[in-house]
């Protein structure tokens, strides 16, 4: 080789001898013109000549040409051409072969490196991999009646009430299991007001001259001191029952209302009599809802709310710089239970009118001869409540959550109130944290599990949560779950939700299986589902606050008998056994399909790429409202023209109310046409979805005077609900009704379904202006 490289190198540079040269010469065009070879004798006449075209194109007839001249002058050169051109096809050769060689050689390493002929799967984080029934088996096999069985034991106590040492050591457990589990966890710390049964002395009534009675049970936020007035039965204590004393012209100024628990809240009953004003509530279990004894204690709260009612709005962190201020759910009269056996006792001996038509009960009234003294003596006092979380991060969004939360508190046992919501919730974070750990589930999502304190004083815990992290939970959060007292029964099934999460629920329902092996749906909601299964969502579920006050949707759900309320919440009898009596001893079975219905709905919401929200329930719900506005307006206008002028019109809510059909149908339709694999276009769409719910709280209120702004769900005159309420009165000339104040609510209520259908449409060049 060394020697070819020499020769060539002679050939190509030349030797110092005067028998050749190579001359490379290029055109003005670029391009190669000519190789010319050169004897050292005609240097000469190159030198004289006029170039390179100029030589190559001169004829002489007295010279030979080129070629011949240099063959026939020097045959030894034809020796070297000859020998450089025998070494350049050897080279040549030899290249050619090595080229070819490693092209057969290339593929087998190739197919050593990837044999397989389909490319291997892998996750690109736009999608989980798993498929959505695998999910399910995998959730069906992990929770287990018998699993359950042994946490509801682990978990249960007779002694937790908020803030005691009792309520902190099952804390503490609850904390223990998510880091056993390898959950990011933490505590949250909050320092409540409660009102609480007094420390010496106690509470105590007379009447007439019959000796003193002193309950033990109590309702914690009752106003404190002394009333005295005649007393009046009040049935319930709803809004209709007080309408039935009005139309019988029954003086209620001052009375003290005996009223009979269930149908609607204690708080709600308080206020309901408040607002005829009474001076004093007294509230007792009626042998004909109840069968808990005549001498069994109830215990409750009157906090038409949620949350600590002594720092409104805002968290009750330690040392907040708020100055005092109170709830305007607090009551301003004396609220008391008492037992079954004192109230039927009031109830034997009052005198006045019958009953009204429908009452059950005993014969009277009661008139202004049947005085009682009732003497409340509740000490407000402050605790230190911690709320325990853990979180299992999503591997896209891992900053968008379910919330899936339970109480841990109670006034006494609570085993119905408390542990089977909290076993529930400990077992959904181990299994799905199982699920994410070893068998390949990864969420798209995160789902952060609470364990709250104080929810019997009104979802103390819960709310102050929600106060305390509002402007991030209001982004961030997308869902919550309820666990409280999701096993009462077993005949019937009923769920209270936002009106977003209907198909989902409709849809699990059909998913999950029942201990009959057949789906809930077919077994609780045969026809039409809504109307079997459906319940509206109340102020006292913990679920309530995060929908009306933080925008958030929610879900809550349990298993009944079907006929009435489980009867033993607010007592000290709330015991496995007395579960154990209602639910034919099949509560683990019971908490199985209530963890797998949780369970269902949870994962679906992390796992598929886009929230599984149906917005076409809104909009039958506000054309459902403005079509009963539309027409309380016509009547009100045609029977009350000075109240409301002809140039009130119902166009600007119309208007309103077809901008969001408007919005969810172009949502709808941008949803069908997405690209599931564009993590980006997902994100976005399920951004869009976020904000429905949250664009329904009212923002021309505030949280603190008002709490519950969703305008379609909350509480206050903000709400269509109240609009339509407030009609009715103006129909009836009611000195209440101002039609001053119902213009200005309903422009405000139009204008914020306006703004949701703004928001819903998403780009600003998107929205619809025609309002």
């Amino acid at each position: 080789m060394d020697q070819a490289r020499t020769t060539i190198s002679k050939i190509f540079n030349g030797e110092p001898h005067s028998y050749t040269r190579f001359n490379l010469t290029q055109n003005m065009e670029g391009d190669n013109s000519q190789v010319e070879m050169k004897l050292s004798s005609d240097v000469d006449e190159e030198v004289g000549g006029n170039g390179v075209g100029e030589h190559l194109n001169h004829n002489n007839s007295n010279r030979k040409p080129y070629v011949a001249q240099k063959l026939g002058r020097t045959p030894k050169n034809l020796c070297f051409m000859a020998a450089a051109t025998f070494l350049i096809f050897i080279i040549g050769y030899l290249i050619g072969y090595l080229v070819h060689r490693n092209k057969d050689v290339a593929p087998i390493c190739a197919a050593s490196v990837l044999p397989a002929e389909e490319p291997v799967a892998r996750e690109t984080g736009a999608a989980p991999l798993m498929d959505w029934d695998d999910v399910k088996k995998l959730l069906a096999k992990k929770l287990t009646a018998s699993k359950l069985d042994s946490v509801f034991s682990d978990f249960s106590s007779t002694d937790h009430q908020a803030g005691s040492p009792g309520d902190e050591s099952l804390g503490n457990k609850v904390l223990n299991k998510f880091k056993e589990y390898g959950m990011q966890s933490w505590t949250d710390e909050h320092f409540v007001k409660v009102q609480n049964a007094p420390a010496s002395g106690s509470n105590k009534f007379v009447f007439k001259n019959n000796p003193e009675e002193r309950p033990s049970g109590f309702l914690s936020y009752s106003f404190t001191g002394k009333a005295t007035g005649a007393v009046l039965y009040a049935h319930y204590g709803r809004e209709s029952d007080f309408r039935m004393l009005r139309d019988k012209s029954i003086n209620m100024n001052g009375r003290v209302m005996l009223i009979r628990a269930g149908k609607i809240s204690f708080a709600e009953k308080v206020a309901n009599a408040a607002k005829m004003n009474a001076s004093a509530v007294l509230i007792y279990p009626d042998p004909i809802d109840y069968t808990i004894g005549e001498s069994t204690q109830m215990f409750g709260h009157v906090h038409l709310g949620s949350g600590d009612p002594y720092t409104p709005g805002f968290p009750s962190f330690n040392h907040t710089q708020f100055p005092p201020v109170q709830s305007s759910g607090l009551p301003k009269i004396l609220a008391q239970t008492i037992t079954q056996r004192m109230g039927t006792t009031i109830l034997r001996q009052l005198s006045g009118q019958n009953l009204p038509e429908g009452w059950e009960g005993f014969n009277r009234l009661g008139d202004e001869s049947d005085t009682i003294t009732l003497e409340v003596n509740n000490v407000l006092a402050e605790k230190k409540i911690h709320n325990v979380f853990g979180v299992i991060k999503g591997f896209v969004d891992a900053d968008r959550y379910v919330v899936i939360g339970a109480q841990r508190d109670s006034w006494g046992p609570g085993f119905a109130a408390s542990t089977v919501g909290t076993g529930v919730l400990v077992e959904l974070a181990r299994s799905i944290s199982d699920m994410v750990k070893n068998d390949g589930f990864k969420p798209r999502r995160s789902i952060v599990f609470a364990s709250w304190s104080a929810g019997e004083y009104g979802s103390v815990g819960a709310t102050e949560w929600l106060e305390g992290y509002l402007s991030s939970l209001s982004m961030k959060a997308f869902t919550y779950i309820d666990l409280d007292g999701i096993v009462t029964g077993q005949n019937a099934f009923k769920v209270a939700a936002s009106p977003l999460m209907y198909s989902l629920i409709e849809k699990t329902l059909k998913e999950v299986k029942s201990n009959k092996d057949m789906s809930l749906s077919s077994q609780f909601a045969k026809g039409n589902w809504e109307a079997n299964v459906l319940e509206p969502l109340k102020m006292e579920n913990a679920a309530y606050p995060f929908l009306a006050f933080s925008g958030i949707p929610s879900v809550s759900f349990r298993f009944t008998t079907g006929v009435s309320d489980y009867q033993y919440f607010g007592t000290l009898l709330d015991t496995r056994d007395k579960l154990n009596g209602v639910t034919s001893s099949q509560v683990p079975q019971l908490a199985e399909m209530a963890a797998k219905f949780a369970g269902h709905i949870a994962l679906r919401l992390v796992h598929d790429h886009l929230l599984q929200m149906d917005l076409r329930k809104y909009d039958s719900i506000i054309r459902l409202n403005v079509a009963q506005i539309n027409g309380k307006v016509n009547t009100v206008q045609r029977v009350q023209p000075q109240l409301l002028p002809k140039t009130l019109t119902v166009q600007w809510l119309n208007s309103a109310s077809g901008s969001y059909s408007r919005a969810s149908r172009s949502l709808a339709a941008d949803i069908l046409n997405s690209d599931l694999e564009d993590v980006e276009m997902c994100r976005i769409i399920n951004e869009r979805i976020m904000t429905v719910e949250r664009n329904f709280l009212s923002p021309y209120v505030s949280s603190r005077e008002s709490p519950f702004r969703h305008i379609l769900l909350g509480s206050g005159p903000h709400t269509l609900k109240a609009l339509s309420t407030h009609l009715d009165a103006l129909g009836t000339n009611n000195p209440e009704a101002d039609a001053d104040l119902f213009r200005n609510q309903f422009a405000l209520a139009t204008w914020t379904i306006q703004g949701c259908a703004n928001s819903l449409a998403g780009d600003i060049w998107s929205l619809d202006n025609q309002i």
